[in-house]
């Protein structure tokens, strides 16, 4: 992680400078004067302070971005009545793993998942308009979870 200026924050000479120094690890850049003065703002208001310099994202989002790829880690949603929640698992794990990281009942029972992409529920609105668009399926075991899926695993113990 690199804490910049203002003016290196904007320089893509001085950014690439210092990805070369640490290559072929990522890094991050952020002017911590910059991410203390965010820090009670409201997203709306720290999206257009961000776009103000060119950042695509806060340093925090940055760096959890860069420890996920380097670990082999993504994500997966599960929403229900009660919660929604998100669950880490490593790059490549398949249906069942990933249910196993829930409860080892899911993964020992496991029958299916009923999966969609967190983009598509978010973009359509809701869990019956991503069916009514086809965009809802049904995986099986050998189904490699993909960042950002939303998943209701289907299990008998």
């Amino acid at each position: 992680m690199f804490n910049m200026d203002e003016s290196e924050l904007s320089s893509e000479a001085k950014r690439k400078e210092l990805s070369e120094l640490v290559a072929p690890q990522k890094c991050v850049f952020v002017n911590a004067k910059l991410e203390s003065e965010m820090v009670d703002m409201s997203p709306e208001d720290k999206r257009e302070f961000l776009d103000s310099y060119g950042i695509n994202e806060d340093g925090l989002t940055q760096l959890v971005h860069v420890a996920y790829d380097t670990l082999g880690l993504q994500s997966f949603l599960t929403a229900g009545k009660k919660e929604t929640r998100a669950w880490t698992i490593k790059k490549g794990a398949t249906a069942p793993e990933a249910a196993g990281v829930i409860h080892s009942d899911f993964q020992r029972g496991f029958i299916a998942a009923t999966i969609c992409s967190y983009d598509d529920l978010v973009r359509l609105g809701s869990e019956k308009a991503v069916r009514e668009a086809g965009l809802m399926r049904t995986e099986g075991k050998d189904y490699i979870m993909r960042d950002g899926d939303v998943v209701e695993f289907k299990f008998n113990v």
